[in-house]
């Protein structure tokens, strides 16, 4: 398994529970993958997929065990919506769910017990299969398209499940206050240039914490993929401008160069050979879908 995000690690548990050694690897410091979150000022934050809905009832199951250990948490059923002049409206949704330790806890834990080799970074998969030298019964790529082409030797079937589509790139603002000033729990941004969605941290986590994370349009990020930090002052004149809030006392900004798919597949993973693909690229592109996905092909590959 390359890669531990949500959908890695929901295919090696299920490889796991059909009795199959795994073995995962991922070039990070912890399990996450886009559901990332990093300790600022003391106190998780939410940096990568900003809260999750639920639709599938094998889904519903693992949430509600999260919820009852107190890992996941009820957010909210409504965001705001913020037009160019500042104006918001209320729009009622699905309920969003949060985690207090954030979003990575989640991953964390469905990767208890698993075998994970962490800042480890693959090189090269190739036939047999075949990962940087080393032969498996077969090898899953849990990770954004861009990232698992590189990996896949050229010509390999697997790779013309790939490519058929941009990524969207995206930057993610932290910021810290000396106390809370707005009335919304998270709000889309609408026709502006730098900024497309905003997220209370201290709401969803629930500690109240006068926190803000602002994630920017895919062109704005584009234009700041190699000097992310420069990113961060037109950024925040940005959130500024919108909220009327102070300068904030402190600021983080996190680079995702592969942040979400445009458009979406009908497919819920892909398999070739021993060659398996999934994540938040199958299906449609979120936190469910990933884990659907991970778990949908580590339960084919156990049916083989």
């Amino acid at each position: 398994m390359v890669g531990a995000g949500i959908s890695g690690t929901a295919c090696a548990r299920a490889l796991v529970s059909g009795g199959h050694q795994v073995t995962v690897l991922d070039q990070g410091r912890m399990p996450g993958g886009r559901l990332a979150s990093r300790r600022l000022q003391g106190r998780p934050v939410d940096l990568g997929a900003s809260y999750f809905t639920v639709g599938d009832q094998s889904f519903q199951t693992i949430v509600d065990d999260w919820s009852a250990r107190g890992l996941a948490r009820p957010w909210t059923d409504t965001f705001a919506s913020i037009d160019p002049g500042g104006g918001y409206v209320d729009k009622p949704g699905p309920l969003r769910w949060g985690a207090p330790g954030g979003l990575r806890s989640l991953v964390e834990d469905l990767a208890e017990g698993l075998d994970i080799e962490t800042g480890r970074e693959v090189k090269a998969v190739g036939p047999g299969p075949i990962v940087d030298g080393e032969a498996y019964d077969a090898v899953v790529l849990a990770m954004p398209d861009p990232q698992a082409l590189r990996l896949l030797a050229p010509g390999d079937p697997a790779a013309a499940l790939l490519g058929d589509r941009a990524w969207e790139p995206s930057l993610a603002l932290a910021a810290g206050f000396e106390e809370r000033s707005w009335p919304f729990a998270g709000a889309f941004v609408q026709d502006d240039d730098v900024l497309s969605w905003i997220a209370d941290d201290g709401s969803r986590r629930g500690d109240g914490a006068a926190v803000l994370v602002a994630h920017s349009t895919p062109r704005f990020a584009a234009q700041w993929l190699t000097e992310p930090d420069q990113a961060g002052p037109p950024m925040i004149a940005a959130l500024r401008g919108l909220l009327d809030v102070p300068a904030p006392t402190w600021t983080y900004v996190q680079r995702w160069t592969y942040a979400k798919p445009v458009g979406t597949r009908d497919a819920p993973y892909g398999l070739v050979g021993a060659v398996g693909l999934c994540g938040d690229g199958w299906g449609r592109s979120k936190v469910e879908a990933a884990w659907l996905s991970g778990d949908a092909l580590g339960r084919a590959l156990c049916a083989r």
